[in-house]
């Protein structure tokens, strides 16, 4: 086919190399389409034979350059494998540019606002790269590949003595407003806040166009907000109606013929631990004392995958949930209220199918004997964590000697797990009290006590045990069995090295000589810190240093927790994972051979793509009503602690509440500032007044913005 090349003229080059644009613009356009001549003619309106005849030409030149392929005889397809290409998941910022994140390359992509051409937040694009002024990469999106959502959350704006309209979108989403027609508006009125579902994006068009799917309501109310949070991330909130009338049909009843395939472990003293608001108990300990002076330690799981069967619509709606979100003011359950507040719910008084890792434990919290399998229990006891900790604190009460037990193995086994290499992270999370309208009265911090790392150290040393058992053989080989697995990577060694440069000015060490150095000297340094004035700043730092963890079939470790092996297997009410990790434990138990790796990697890619979400929605509910706590507190005045730095400005954090507001840096009157990225800092061209991350500053709440969820700030100087 090169060979053709040759008879083209010299006289026509320059002319073949323009059309030969106009045809790669044309097929880029849809660049996994097939095309014959004519259809590529007609589509760079080529038409008469001697246009023909140019265009026949130049697709013999841009198949000689490789830029397009002929797939059979006279059908050609864009070359997307050339030099410079890449394909990533495209991630924007609020100013419209964009970074494309590459599998396997170190680094994202930058991509200018005016090269993202149809792209939208999440999407997986073709870019090709080249670098800037001959220095920084750079990229260009060429095609969008795979849309990762066609419905997004906006505020509606009539065109007033119009037909049409526009949804204007968080720019971070989406980087231009949706044109709704006539008779896509789906009655919403000028100013509500709807879903509208993208239905075209014309070529060389500026806006797409959608139809309006829901009408959410005014902007700022409660409710609207709310949803608008689950919309935006695509969480749904009631169940089909087939999917719980599936559910409402489960039968309930613990029938004997059942028991009698389980270790009845009904007689053994048996109760839960939970926050005071829980309705979902998918955990429960039972102790006993054996003749050989050992503990019998056994960690009940609720037997979901008894109840949620493989093939059915329940599991089929659990599977696409993944998990349980947890706003501010609600749950969004992985499974209806039915299985999760009542069937599998390990409630007080009541005989429970579960599963179970029983463990024989002496005095030094050592395991001697383990065992797992599907049994029966009776929970004898509900415990709020505040009720187990006055146990712990004061030795008295119902239960009192049980809980002091477990409390001083789990002390043990959490000593030994910080010794091996695990991370110590205690940040405290905040809490709202809410009135009977979900509105706000009241911020706290849920701190864990003894009586919450009791529950943990048992329910890390099944989710460990579980993992070993499937992953290696009585010699300590391992298997290679298909299991899901929950793996935390090392750190960057790159923002280690960032991290341990930058705290050695505080005068604070780090040595990262290997693994298990790197985590004494986070323990350490997050120890040392502890009441300083540079705590928030570093435990920030550190935090941002740790890979995120994820679920996968490679057993990498989970270097956070200092677990070789680790998995999820304790909360499979609310975790699609464990239900997978049970179903999965017992094919083994049962003596099954190891499943298909790719189906469960699969799976475990989307659970985890959707705790991500979750996240990001619970982050979002929190602000919504950290702004709407704060909107009483206009005017006033907070020594607050800063959290983050930027380009544009720097956010506060107000230690006592939360809440976290943003100083732009162009409200700054007194100077000009810039930004120091490497010492997270601005500072003052004149003055040489900096503002760094950690500094405590005095500041006035200036604006609460429920729509964005953003609070302005504003530096007040004594």
């Amino acid at each position: 086919m090169a060979k053709k090349s040759k008879f083209i003229s010299h006289k026509n080059n320059h002319k073949l190399q323009e059309i030969g644009r106009l045809i790669l613009g044309f097929m880029n356009k849809q660049s996994s389409k097939i095309y014959n001549y004519k259809q590529i003619a007609d589509g760079i309106d080529y038409k008469n034979p001697r246009q023909r005849e140019l265009v026949i030409q130049s697709l013999h030149k841009l198949l000689s350059d490789e830029r397009i392929k002929e797939v059979e005889k006279g059908k050609y397809i864009i070359n997307l494998h050339i030099e410079g290409t890449l394909t990533g998941i495209i991630d924007f910022n609020q100013a419209g540019n964009a970074y494309v994140n590459v599998d396997g390359m170190d680094g994202d992509v930058f991509i200018h606002s005016k090269n993202v051409k149809d792209a939208l937040q999440g999407d997986k694009v073709l870019i090709v790269t080249y670098h800037f002024k001959g220095r920084k990469l750079e990229g260009s999106v060429l095609e969008v590949i795979e849309r990762n959502r066609d419905e997004f959350v906006g505020t509606f704006q009539l065109i007033k003595h119009k037909d049409f309209g526009f949804v204007v979108c968080d720019k971070k989403t989406i980087n231009t407003d949706i044109f709704v027609p006539k008779g896509k508006i789906g009655g919403a009125q000028d100013g509500d806040k709807v879903v509208v579902k993208m239905t075209d994006w014309k070529a060389g068009e500026k806006n797409p166009e959608g139809e309006i799917i829901k009408v959410l309501g005014a902007p700022g109310e409660h409710e609207t907000e709310i949803h608008s949070i689950l919309a935006e991330y695509g969480l749904p909130y009631s169940f089909p109606e087939e999917v719980e009338k599936e559910a409402d049909e489960i039968d309930r009843q613990i029938h004997e013929s059942e028991v009698a395939k389980r270790r009845d472990m009904r007689k053994i003293c048996t109760f839960t631990i939970d926050p005071k608001d829980a309705k979902d108990f998918d955990d429960a300990l039972s102790i006993q004392k054996l003749e050989n002076g050992n503990w019998e330690v056994g960690v009940h799981i609720a037997d979901v995958s008894h109840y949620v069967v493989p093939g059915t619509l329940l599991d089929d709606e659990a599977y696409d949930r993944a998990t349980s979100v947890y706003l501010v003011d609600r749950v969004v359950p992985m499974l209806p209220e039915v299985l999760s507040n009542d069937v599998c719910s390990l409630r007080p008084n009541e005989d429970k199918y579960t599963f179970s890792a029983v463990f024989e434990i002496n005095d030094n919290s050592e395991v001697l004997k383990e065992w797992f399998g599907r049994t029966v229990i009776h929970s004898d006891r509900r415990f709020s964590y505040e009720e187990a900790q006055e146990r712990i604190e004061t030795g008295t009460g119902d239960l009192a000697e049980e809980i002091l037990v477990l409390d001083r193995l789990a002390k043990t086994l959490r000593k030994r797990r910080i010794d091996n290499g695990a991370i110590t992270f205690d940040r405290s999370e905040v809490r709202f009290n809410l009135d009977e309208n979900s509105e706000p009265i009241g911020v706290y911090f849920k701190i864990s006590k003894d009586s919450n790392h009791l529950i943990e150290e048992f329910m890390l040393l099944a989710n460990r045990k579980v993992s070993e058992f499937i992953s290696l053989n009585r010699k300590g080989e391992p298997t290679g069995n298909t299991f899901i697995y929950r793996i935390h990577d090392d750190p960057d060694p790159a923002k280690l090295e960032a991290l341990r440069e930058f705290v050695s000015t505080f005068g604070y060490k780090m040595d990262l000589a290997n693994t298990k150095k790197v985590a004494q000297s986070l323990n350490k340094l997050l120890n040392d810190v502890k009441g300083k004035g540079e705590e928030n700043m570093i435990e920030t730092l550190a935090m941002r240093s740790m890979s995120k963890a994820v679920y996968s079939t490679n057993p990498i470790g989970h270097y956070g927790l200092g677990f070789e092996y680790y998995s999820h297997f304790t909360s499979p009410i609310r975790r699609y994972p464990d239900l997978i990790a049970h179903r999965l434990l017992q094919h083994y138990l049962d003596g099954g051979k190891s499943p298909n790796k790719e189906e469960i990697e699969e799976k475990s890619k989307h659970c985890s793509s959707m705790e991500r979400l979750a996240a990001d929605a619970e982050r979002d509910s929190i602000k919504f009503m950290q702004v709407k706590f704060m909107e009483k507190h206009l005017g006033q005045e907070f020594t607050g602690v800063i959290s983050g730095v930027a380009d544009f400005g720097f956010w506060v954090q107000i230690p006592e509440n939360g809440a976290e507001g943003l100083i732009k840096l162009r409200d700054l009157m007194d100077d000009s500032y810039s930004y120091d990225a490497k010492n997270h800092l601005v500072q003052g061209a004149r003055t040489g007044n900096q503002y760094q991350l950690g500094d405590e500053v005095k500041i006035k709440v200036m604006k609460a913005n429920l729509i964005q969820k953003q609070l302005d700030f504003k530096i007040i100087n004594e």
